[in-house]
């Protein structure tokens, strides 16, 4: 997570998306700006949606604004990043993530679709393993 510009609380990076990169590459590249990490998604967590006060407009009053949240795993911690100057990255448990979220909808992007998807990884290895074991164990019929 990464600290708020404008207040207390951690983050997760975010940002738009330019108009020659798909939402993916976007995600990716937010990564690398605002936390100065890299790696591989893995899986797209879901759609929230959020207010925002730099997006208010007579077309969208209320500043309304979706982002697609992905989980990424870390290949690449860099030293220095473009935002290095006014971000800081820090590492946390789930738990700990949950607890100092600056926004709600950010809480509930960990808890409904990072926990989620976490505890279906966990759940498929563990059928894996077992469907090994089994045939482990198996006598094969000739």
């Amino acid at each position: 997570m990464i600290n708020a510009n404008s207040g207390p609380g951690l983050l997760f990076p975010k940002g738009g998306w330019e108009n020659d990169e798909t939402v993916e590459e976007a995600a990716a590249r937010e990564a690398l700006e605002e936390a100065g990490v890299r790696g591989d998604l893995l899986h797209f967590l879901g759609q929230y949606e959020f207010k925002s006060k730099t997006l208010q407009d007579k077309f969208s009053p209320e500043g309304l604004c979706k982002a697609s949240m992905f989980a990424l795993l870390v290949k690449e911690e860099l030293q220095c990043w473009p935002e290095q100057n006014t971000r800081q990255r820090s590492w946390l448990t789930i738990p700990e993530a949950g607890e100092c979220c600056r926004y709600k909808w950010m809480k509930d992007a960990l808890e409904e679709g990072f926990t989620k998807w976490l505890d279906d990884q966990m759940i498929s290895r563990s059928k894996k393993a077992n469907d090994v074991n089994s045939s482990a164990s198996s006598p094969e019929e000739h």
